[in-house]
């Protein structure tokens, strides 16, 4: 029995108690233990509790040895050990274990991990498609190494009574499975069969169910033949269509309100991209892994042709993998239902490719019950493919771009929530409830940082209640009361409101951190940098904490605090925040600030407001001033005529970026930048030169390289690509300059502007030759979405007042 000691025996006999910490339940950990135990001859037990895993061997010293070699060597794909320790206990006297046994769960204080879902493995696919195996096109499939986890777990430990597991008994063939431990689905909690799982169903717009033996043949049909299906996932359902149906991805749009921003596609293997999109070795494993992110690729030439509307304009295709097996289901139907799984690398001459889109209509959270998705998908979906498995937490897709130093998230997600970021140490509990656009929150414990799944802008009371419903499961499940409060600067977000009303209500203290502090105290955060640091935050516009929109911020962080060195020469947003929404008016506004206010009603006479907005700067009326990159990289697509009025956050310059990519390096604009006393950097003079070389200036444009973006004038591609090379020499040259003056060697960056792969691999690439330590977000988006764990950090490191 656990916890209980025997008599001492021979010196030949050697009992350990061993603690395992981390990802270790949901994973295969104790059926592992147990058969490495069996093999070595020990005897004992293990068993999952709160805390993680819990086990003691007994044997001979040389057995026990290799047992505690072996163990953390050897492990389970999905298990992540966090900590193994180890403790020489009294063995028990002979005869009183039979073997090695798996003992019952047992609850206490939460200490361990939640493991995320995982994509299906090659063991259950292969099954998947055996017409003699007894889970033949069974679409929920799974064992100890694949599938559902955090998504459909309500508390801990993951056993299956704690999951929505439990409305389904198991038939005595997964029970004797389920029982057995030298069996792949031994305690495999989503366990199931035709028999007793989880069964599809689907239903027409309003809710009606298709007369339909096979729900997935039914579904291919309508793929096929141009219809919208709704279908229920892992962590919410899924918009889907085929890709290369341009009428139907255009009516998606239309009914989904989405008119130009990126929707991600779906393959069955890499095959179907090659010839659409290019990626290395760092994409593919990431593709192949068994989180199956969404991965920006850099498209081919005949990408736009081939997926018309998926993508327009962009250089880059969000597209990941299958990981469900009601994904591989549909695609194994589209290629005649083939034996076996060679079919799943075959190459394809007309591979099928799906629209693959998160349905949440208005922006409000990820659908993720049948009700509800009949109720709120109406008008956008034709069909529905629905399940009775609950979701119990809904989490969307991960996206990854790999780009300066390696891999970064534009939103963490699925697969990768909630695994814990380790700390540079511990410290109180916290909760941090991010700010308002892309916000995610983050729970700390110890010296580990729980980071939520992005939850969305909250700009809507369904995602309000989301971050609360959020915030209330992560607690419940680990277990913790935070005994600190954390929340952005501005007091008027939902998620500033929430935070004060927490913290009232468990009496502790709130603190209220600086947006761009926060930035850069994430990056801090995840690369374990306990000492001062410097910092470049770049992004659209955060409260500074001299009440102004920042967003250009050099700053020096140390322990919670932080003190503004610099900023970016500030410019006006004339119109106030619909000037973040219309790049022509900052394209104007940089023209005012250049002593050129005159020019823009002619440069602008397609638009009826030029004329005023002119008048609005004269006078200083609702044109606030602003530090922030973001706006710039408007202004300069403005002045290119690149984006005048934008369809979604940043699109101006994802586009600049994008020509500049495809243009090629360039070398940067002499004399681009200045920088003075104060530590102000002016691009004022690369923005004049960029209006020198717009239409309107009659300026010719020198030739672009070969393969420059073949959309637009031939002068946007060239004038991107310097406008991109002046912006990282100066970014490198303001920061390096502070940084020499202080012998601070280690430099932060982030923001959403640290998502331009072009600007911070020539950054990054000036900095590093010169010894600096340049560290970027990996492990928490650069946008807002890495907000809460900067926030959580600071949280930990300032002395709290109540």
């Amino acid at each position: 029995m656990p916890g209980v000691a025997g008599a001492a025996v021979s010196a030949d006999t050697r009992r350990c108690r061993i603690r395992v910490r981390g990802q270790v339940q949901g994973v295969g950990f104790r059926p592992y233990v147990y058969g490495l135990a069996e093999q070595l001859g020990l005897t004992g037990w293990v068993l999952n509790d709160a805390a993680g895993v819990d086990l003691e061997v007994q044997g001979s010293p040389a057995a026990v040895g290799a047992f505690l070699r072996r163990l953390p060597a050897e492990a389970p794909p999905l298990a992540r050990l966090d900590g193994v320790e180890t403790t020489e206990v009294e063995p028990e006297t002979a005869g009183t274990e039979q073997g090695f046994t798996i003992a019952p769960s047992r609850s206490g204080a939460v200490r361990t991990g939640i493991t995320p879902d995982a994509a299906v493995c090659p063991a259950c696919l292969a099954e998947l498609f055996d017409p003699a195996d007894r889970r033949y096109r069974y679409p929920f499939i799974n064992c100890t190494h694949c599938g559902p986890r955090y998504t459909l777990t309500r508390a801990l430990p993951y056993d299956r009574p704690n999951t929505s597991m439990a409305a389904f008994t198991q038939c005595p063939p997964c029970q004797q499975e389920y029982d057995n431990p030298g069996d792949r689905r031994f305690h495999a909690q989503p366990n199931a069969c035709p028999d007793c799982g989880p069964r599809l169903s689907l239903l027409t717009s309003d809710g009606q169910p298709v007369g339909t033996a096979d729900p997935i043949a039914e579904t291919v049909r309508r793929l096929r033949e141009g219809e919208i299906l709704a279908v229920k996932g892992l962590g919410g359902f899924h918009l889907l269509c085929d890709a290369r149906n341009a009428d139907t991805v255009a009516r998606l749009r239309a009914r989904k309100h989405r008119e130009e921003k990126p929707l991600a596609v779906m393959a069955a293997n890499l095959h179907a991209l090659e010839g659409l999109v290019a990626f290395g070795d760092a994409e593919e494993q990431l593709l192949r892994s068994r989180d199956r992110p969404i991965v920006l690729l850099r498209k081919r030439a005949d990408c736009d042709a081939t997926l018309p509307g998926v993508a327009p304009g962009l250089a880059w295709l969000g597209a990941m993998l299958a990981y469900t097996p009601l994904h591989y289901l549909l695609f194994h139907e589209a290629a005649g239902r083939p034996a076996g799984t060679d079919w799943l690398e075959a190459d394809d001459a007309d591979p099928w490719l799906l629209v693959c889109t998160s349905a949440n209509p208005g922006g409000e959270p990820l659908v993720i019950d049948n009700d509800e998705a009949v109720a709120r998908l109406a008008g956008i979906a034709d069909a529905l493919l629905v399940h009775d498995r609950d979701i119990v937490v809904r989490c969307d897709d991960p996206v990854i771009r790999v780009g300066a130093g390696g891999a970064s998230f534009l939103r963490r997600a699925r697969g990768y929530t909630p695994v814990p970021i380790g700390l540079p140490r511990s410290g109180p509990s916290v909760l941090a409830l991010g700010a308002w656009l892309k916000n995610t929150l983050c729970v700390t414990r110890d010296d580990q940082a729980f980071l939520s799944q992005h939850i969305g802008d909250l700009d809507n009371a369904a995602t309000c209640r989301s971050l609360d419903e959020v915030a209330r499961h992560l607690l419940e499940i680990l277990e913790i009361r935070p005994e600190r409060v954390a929340c952005d600067q501005h007091p008027d977000f939902y998620s500033s409101q929430l935070a004060a009303a927490v913290a009232h209500e468990l009496d502790v203290p709130l603190i209220r951190v600086q947006h761009h502090h926060a930035h850069l105290a994430a990056v801090q955060a995840e690369h374990g940098i306990d000492e001062a640091v410097l910092g470049i935050a770049m992004d659209g516009v955060g409260l500074g904490s001299d009440g102004t929109p920042w967003g250009g911020e050099l700053l020096r962080l140390d322990g919670g605090s932080f003190e503004r060195l610099g900023h970016i020469a500030p410019l006006a947003l004339p119109g106030g925040d619909r000037a973040a929404r219309e790049p022509w008016r900052m394209a104007a506004s940089a023209l005012y600030a250049l002593g050129r206010g005159e020019e823009i009603a002619a440069r602008f006479s397609d638009n009826p407001l030029a004329p005023r907005l002119f008048e609005l700067l004269e006078r200083g009326i609702n044109s606030p001033p602003t530090t922030s990159l973001g706006r710039h990289f408007d202004a300069a697509a403005g002045l290119l005529g690149v984006k005048p009025v934008q369809r979604f956050e940043g699109q101006a310059a994802m586009l600049l970026e994008g020509l500049a990519e495809q243009h090629g390096p360039a070398e940067p604009l002499p004399n681009g930048w200045t920088i003075d006393a104060e530590h102000t950097l002016n691009l004022l003079p690369v923005l004049a030169w960029l209006a020198d070389r717009a239409p309107q200036s009659g300026v010719k444009p020198p030739p672009v390289s070969r393969g420059a973006h073949a959309s637009g004038s031939r002068y946007q591609p060239f004038a991107a690509a310097v406008f991109h090379a002046t912006l990282a020499a100066a970014l490198a040259d303001w920061i390096r300059c502070v940084a020499e003056a202080t012998e601070i060697r280690h430099l932060v960056f982030s923001g959403g502007c640290v998502l331009n792969q072009v600007l911070m691999t020539e950054v990054e690439q000036r900095l590093t030759g010169g010894g600096f330590h340049v560290h970027l977000p990996r492990l928490a988006p650069a946008n807002d979405g890495g907000l809460s764990l900067g926030q959580a950090w600071i949280a930990m490191n300032v002395e709290a007042r109540s």
